[in-house]
């Protein structure tokens, strides 16, 4: 483990404390432009109660489209459900549907189940997943923003881990927590993202952001303030 990782890890709860847990649930309220560009801001206009495995690549959203449907997403499926258990629909091998899609591409209501699924997965795991097997870390050294000197992580992840892109850069301010986060939407036409972490709370022992706010990223690493392309707020966080 390098020591940009190591003291990330520990400033985010440390892995002891991380492996006695199983589940994370959290209440997210999502924003931004993205679902009215993808047809669907009604399925995200709602609170939605977000459920993850820690040690695997599960996600389910609860309401999705209708008060008793939920989904069940892993990298190789995405299940929409009732609460009563009967399928209402399903998509295997989801990231192939996405061929040819660029940013204004629609998307089915089971392509974001997809999205949201492996993205939420990510973005409240990390930094513990980049300890996992496949996955390899670089350096890149220091980057000035908001005042601070934040100095940039690279993590390549393996092909079993559904995520954005296969490399990504984490930005960790002097405190080791991850303020920010560039990345490429590969099933997005390649969207570069700059995603901004903010507002962190201690919950079980784990830190981890309950502000997200997502925007085009330029080619020089900055980004313009419009257009908000997404946000989501994390409250309700709940280990178990």
């Amino acid at each position: 483990m390098s020591s940009l990782l190591r003291q990330t890890v520990e400033a985010h709860g440390g892995l002891e404390r991380w492996h006695r847990l199983e589940m994370l649930t959290v209440k997210a309220r999502f924003g931004g432009g993205l679902w009215g560009i993808k047809g669907q801001a009604e399925i995200m206009a709602h609170e939605l109660a977000v459920t993850v495995q820690l040690h695997r690549e599960w996600t389910s959203h609860l309401p999705f489209g209708a008060p008793d449907h939920r989904t069940a997403v892993t990298p190789g499926r995405v299940l929409i459900e009732t609460t009563a258990g009967d399928v209402v629909e399903e998509l295997l091998n989801p990231r192939a549907s996405f061929a040819g899609h660029t940013l204004y591409t629609p998307w089915t209501p089971p392509q974001l189940a997809y999205f949201i699924g492996y993205g939420m997965w990510n973005y409240l795991t990390f930094p513990f997943t980049f300890t996992l097997p496949g996955c390899r870390i670089a350096e890149l050294g220091a980057w000035e923003e908001n005042g601070e000197i934040w100095q940039r992580m690279q993590v390549t992840f393996p092909d079993s881990i559904a995520t954005h892109c296969p490399v990504q850069t984490y930005y960790v301010a002097p405190d080791g927590l991850i303020r920010r986060h560039d990345y490429d939407v590969d099933i997005n036409g390649g969207t570069p993202g700059a995603h901004y972490f903010s507002g962190h709370a201690t919950v079980a022992g784990i830190t981890l952001p309950t502000e997200h706010r997502i925007f085009i990223r330029n080619a020089d690493l900055t980004h313009e303030p419009e257009p908000l392309i997404v946000s989501i707020d994390v409250c309700d966080i709940e280990f178990s």
